[in-house]
């Protein structure tokens, strides 16, 4: 090779190495996941559960503004709002919708098509037609469930030890939400157990609690059980409020709704689930799918006791009670 080959072979390597970069910077860059997120709730009321969802895919190593989108669509406690929220988030071609309640994932199923749905509060996934089976949930749905119907009996017990001579109990229930049917059936099988009378009370909407609370009065129950709804989670302030003015000690299923007022509450932490869905979200965004990922139940439930309220309410919650707290508002 002559002195002046090798000199053109030496330029044309460098030019090569000089050229490498850019040319890697026309290749096509891998395209951004779009979670969409369907709440019932507002931001105020929810927000710190989705952020919860968002810290679990961003664990998962999916950063939203990064290398994820995260679509947050509120209907700010109208449930009627849901299938246009769900339509949205379809036309945005969506990857995943992560829809935590029993009305948003069905919202989504309606016209989600293939796009994975991803649920987190649903209390029977099988008989509410979002999957086959548990273990093989055999569509484009999987999640988690919170087992709400299995608790009430919990929740029952937990407010007979703290309520002296407790006979009556109050149940706040919403006929609309489609975990009630089998949360009712659990709670009356506890009540006939501990010879316990249950005086049950639909409220569709914010609207019926006044009406509500001025009927419990009328029965004179020494107790109140809310049973799991997203009308009464968004209202919990409210419901917390009244239980207190009409001086009825209440158990719920959120911690949330102590920190609100509430006396009690026994569940599955809700921040927890959603950062649990988020795992699932992120599996079905790299390549699982939802057909294969079983659905999960939570392993740890949290009790809550709020000694402020009870002060409010004039009663004592006996150190028995208080040694089984999760976590105890002072």
């Amino acid at each position: 090779m002559t002195r002046g080959t090798h000199h053109v072979l030496r330029l044309v390597v460098i030019a090569a190495i000089a050229i490498a970069p850019c040319l890697s910077l026309g290749q096509p860059v891998a395209p951004i996941a779009r979670v969409g997120v369907i709440i019932v709730g507002t931001v105020a009321g929810v927000g710190h559960m989705v952020d919860a969802f968002a810290k679990g895919l961003a664990d998962q190593g999916f950063v939203d503004g990064k290398n994820v989108v995260i679509e947050r669509r509120y209907a700010n406690g109208h449930v009627d709002r849901l299938p246009m929220v769900a339509a949205e988030l379809v036309q945005l071609k969506a990857d995943v919708i992560f829809a935590p309640s029993p009305q948003a994932a069905l919202a989504a199923k309606k016209v989600a098509g293939s796009i994975p749905i991803v649920f987190a509060l649903v209390q029977d996934p099988v008989k509410d037609g979002f999957v086959a089976s548990l273990s093989r949930p055999g569509g484009n749905m999987t999640g988690l469930t919170d087992i709400s119907a299995d608790l009430n009996a919990k929740r029952l017990e937990l407010l007979d030890a703290t309520v002296r001579n407790l006979s009556r109990v109050a149940v706040l229930y919403n006929s609309l939400y489609p975990g009630s049917t089998s949360q009712l059936a659990e709670l009356d099988r506890a009540a006939k157990a501990k010879k316990k009378q249950l005086h049950l009370i639909d409220v569709l909407s914010p609207d019926d609690f006044e009406k509500a609370f001025a009927g419990m009065a009328n029965s004179r129950p020494e107790g109140l059980i809310v049973i799991e709804s997203p009308v009464f989670f968004v209202n919990r302030k409210q419901i917390a409020d009244f239980a207190l003015r009409y001086r009825l000690p209440a158990i719920f299923n959120s911690g949330e709704s102590v920190e609100a007022g509430g006396l009690m509450s026994y569940g599955a932490g809700y921040p927890e689930l959603f950062r649990l869905a988020a795992t699932h979200v992120a599996k079905i965004l790299r390549g699982a799918k939802p057909a294969e990922l079983p659905v999960e139940q939570p392993t740890r439930f949290e009790f809550v006791v709020s000694q402020k309220t009870a002060r409010a309410l004039g009663i004592t919650i006996p150190q028995s009670v208080l040694l089984r707290a999760d976590r105890v508002i002072e």
